[in-house]
């Protein structure tokens, strides 16, 4: 990963309007072509990227980042590899692990999250996704990221509300995950009617709103902006184009092509978005 990337709040990335955050599983369908396919991303214009760091129970995964997961494991992704994996990147974007609980805690010779956290810090990450640690037992990771500065993404369901909502956003930093729909991840046909709701419910709290769950062209990605989200989160998407190409043996180049492309279409819809907000100047 090149030296320059600094670790430390991610707000700073939504100053410049909203932002396209993909998702891939680190090592699918190999590490090789996996590091080609993190950098067709950034090529196609992601401000932040997700790196799914696997493992073996992603109760938050749908059939498709399942996939991926399983393709990551059988290629003997780890999290020692994982972090080799940040380190040969060569992007200048913003890198969020996102992984579970138990990878993070069990990590070393030193009980509980803070040689994960360091290490990560160390190799130039900016925070993590952990879908499966609740806000109430967060307090010792949280400590750890704040300590290494980095930030702590939480996902905020439709159906989270009241002394929740706020015990998740009194810990959160960098950007909320905003579940557009309930359920796992997956592309829809459709945006959630839910979103605009779910995000309303969030007005009053003073950080960035990342949008996902099923988001899978420019037009989605531009309504979601319209719909007052700080953001967009695409993963099973792009991952589908991976899983795709992999099986019908296409090269890595052609299948970082597509990536890209599809990168880009979703950040003109994110632009797009953006651009028909913004106030003429007469």
């Amino acid at each position: 990963m090149d030296q320059e990337q600094a670790t430390g709040t991610l707000e700073h990335v939504f100053l410049d309007g909203p932002a396209f955050i993909p998702y891939l599983a680190a090592g699918d369908p190999d590490y090789e072509a996996s590091l080609r396919y993190v950098e067709a991303l950034a090529d196609g214009g992601a401000d932040i990227i997700e790196l799914g760091l696997p493992f073996s129970e992603p109760i938050a995964e749908g059939p498709t980042i399942q996939g991926a997961v399983v393709r990551s494991l059988k290629a003997g992704m780890t999290p020692e590899s994982f972090f080799s994996f940040v380190g040969d990147l060569t992007v200048d974007v913003p890198l969020v692990c996102m992984t579970y609980y138990n990878l993070i805690y069990q990590y070393g010779e030193e009980s509980g999250p803070r040689p994960f956290v360091k290490r990560a810090a160390d190799i130039g990450l900016s925070g993590f996704v952990v879908p499966d640690l609740p806000a109430e037992e967060a307090g010792p990771l949280r400590e750890a990221c704040d300590e290494f500065d980095l930030d702590l993404v939480f996902i905020v369901a439709p159906t989270t509300r009241g002394e929740r909502l706020n015990r998740i956003l009194s810990q959160v930093s960098g950007y909320v995950y905003v579940q557009a729909r309930l359920g796992v991840t997956g592309t829809r046909d459709s945006v959630s009617a839910q979103t605009e709701t779910s995000l309303a419910r969030l007005d009053g709290y003073d950080v960035p709103k990342a949008v996902g769950f099923g988001i899978q062209t420019e037009e989605q990605a531009s309504r979601i902006i319209d719909a007052g989200a700080d953001g967009i989160i695409v993963g099973s998407a792009l991952v589908d184009i991976v899983a795709e190409g992999a099986e019908a043996g296409d090269s890595t180049e052609a299948i970082a092509t597509r990536l890209e492309q599809k990168a880009r279409e979703l950040t003109r819809g994110v632009n797009r978005a953006d651009a028909e907000a913004a106030p003429t100047v007469e």
